[in-house]
């Protein structure tokens, strides 16, 4: 059998009783893609180290063998810090005013790509399938193939793919499409972001389209699919029904005696829209005063990033407009914004989601968005919440009989709050009853073995030796 070969920026190392260190979505999800592979997994430590060694240091856990490396403080800053979470992040998200290139830093990333290489080609055996994830590594397989590997390399975007007037203002663009066209197959959550990507190649490149997805990019072929990235729905419904007997929902739900539950869990980060939602929902409480004192919003908002300066400077803009909000409308009795920010287990969050009347999904801009997938997973079949989505996630073209709305207008936002608060069961049903059939068939589980059927698929065919025929012409 094939050994599955996972490539990604940070790695999450399961101590030995088996509990990984962090349990993110793409943990998760390369979990399930290791179920049926033996392999391994490459990438950062998350550790900054003066003298980073050279060799990766390899960690063995049941099927899988982990082999991690280092960072410099350099390359911590120039390729993670720098241009992935300072030039590609906001570019992709299309916040092109948010967007700092520098020289040094794509330096950085370029350097950081070519040293990740060069460890990752000495552990690689000639049969393996690379699967490589994310933005941090978009020039992988270009340098894999200069250091001649021809085993197949599939990449899997995480986060949206944008326009190509939006991609191309990046100074680096032209380098990082033939980067990424050295892919044999590359992933993206929407048929948009596919188009996006092609047509870019196309017009940029002069990639010759091929049908089925593929083009013919500087002789060599690869392939463009949408692969929309789903969850874990069996673990998650369970910790949901689980979940009345956890300590923090018990102790949440009492604080909250009556009032109906408004929910948002999202990372710290402009493209999640948290500001723009709390306005929205302050909105809605100027708009229907009865309900101030009925209604407990909720937001769950760990920290990241704190390294980046924008990211401080948004932390300092949501704390002040939750107080200026909570100092508005509250009382002693009431504060209408919860804002939490401890990262709280699956099974808290899974129990607060199934308590949550409307759950508010509303980034300005996201790949696919997994939180809105877990809030409806996560509802009582008899008595489910109502999803509120910005149709700029990319769960939107996977959800929708969610209530659609557009994030930058609070006045939208405010409404589809209170339609969802007013709405009867039997259209709470109607809506969430197609949605959880489709969150269970299209799983995590899914998406993981029809991008690797793929991957595997082209290997065979690019493989295959050619007819007398084929040679004959």
């Amino acid at each position: 059998m094939a050994r599955l070969v996972i490539v990604s920026n940070r790695v999450a190392v399961p101590e030995e009783c088996g509990k990984a260190v962090a349990a993110g979505g793409l943990a998760v999800a390369v979990k399930e893609a290791f179920t049926a592979y033996e392999g391994l997994w490459f990438g950062w430590s998350g550790n900054i180290s003066e003298e980073p060694s050279e060799e990766p240091t390899l960690i063995d856990r049941d099927r899988v063998q982990y082999a991690v490396v280092d960072l410099s403080p350099q390359d911590h800053e120039e390729y993670y810090a720098g241009f992935a979470n300072r030039a590609l992040w906001p570019i992709m998200h299309y916040r092109l005013g948010l967007g700092i290139f520098s020289r040094s830093d794509y330096a950085g990333y370029c350097r950081v790509n070519r040293i990740f290489a060069r460890a990752l080609a000495k552990l690689v055996q000639p049969d393996d399938i690379i699967w490589v994830h994310d933005y941090h590594l978009l020039p992988m397989a270009a340098e894999l193939r200069g250091l001649g590997l021809s085993n197949p390399i599939g990449y899997f975007h995480h986060i949206p793919w944008p326009a190509a007037d939006v991609f191309n203002t990046l100074p680096a663009s032209n380098d990082l499409l033939r980067a990424i066209a050295d892919y044999d197959l590359i992933g993206l959550q929407t048929d948009p972001d596919v188009q996006n990507l092609s047509r870019n190649l196309i017009d940029t490149l002069r990639a010759i389209p091929l049908g089925g997805g593929s083009l013919m990019v500087d002789g060599r072929r690869t392939r463009i699919r949408s692969f929309p990235i789903g969850i874990d729905v069996a673990g998650f419904k369970d910790a949901a029904e689980k979940a009345g007997s956890n300590k923090v929902v018990r102790e949440t739900m009492a604080g909250l005696r009556t009032r109906k539950l408004l929910i948002g869990v999202d990372r710290l980060d402009y493209s999640k829209g948290v500001p723009e939602r709390m306005e929205a929902v302050e909105r809605f409480f100027a708009s229907n005063p009865d309900q101030r004192g009925n209604v407990t919003y909720i937001q769950i908002t760990p920290k990241s990033r704190s390294e980046v300066p924008e990211y401080e400077q948004l932390s300092r803009a949501v704390n002040e407009t939750v107080g200026e909000i909570n100092g508005a409308l509250g009382d002693p009795a009431w504060t209408p914004i919860q804002y939490v920010t401890k990262a709280y287990p699956r099974p808290v969050l899974a129990g607060l989601y199934r308590a949550a009347r409307v759950g508010l999904v509303t980034p300005m801009r996201d790949g696919m968005n997994l939180v809105a997938k877990e809030y409806v997973v996560a509802q009582s079949e008899d008595d489910p919440g109502v999803l509120v989505l910005s149709k700029f996630a990319g769960a939107a073209r996977q959800l929708p009989e969610a209530l659609m709305v557009n994030p930058y207008d609070r006045f939208e936002v405010a409404e589809a709050i209170r339609t969802a608060l007013y709405m009867p069961r039997s259209e709470r049903l109607e809506r969430w009853k197609p949605m959880v059939e489709r969150m269970t068939r299209e799983d995590v589980d899914w998406w993981a073995r029809n991008f690797l059927s793929e991957l595997e698929n082209f290997r065979t065919v690019e493989r295959e030796p050619p007819t007398t025929a084929a040679a004959a012409e």
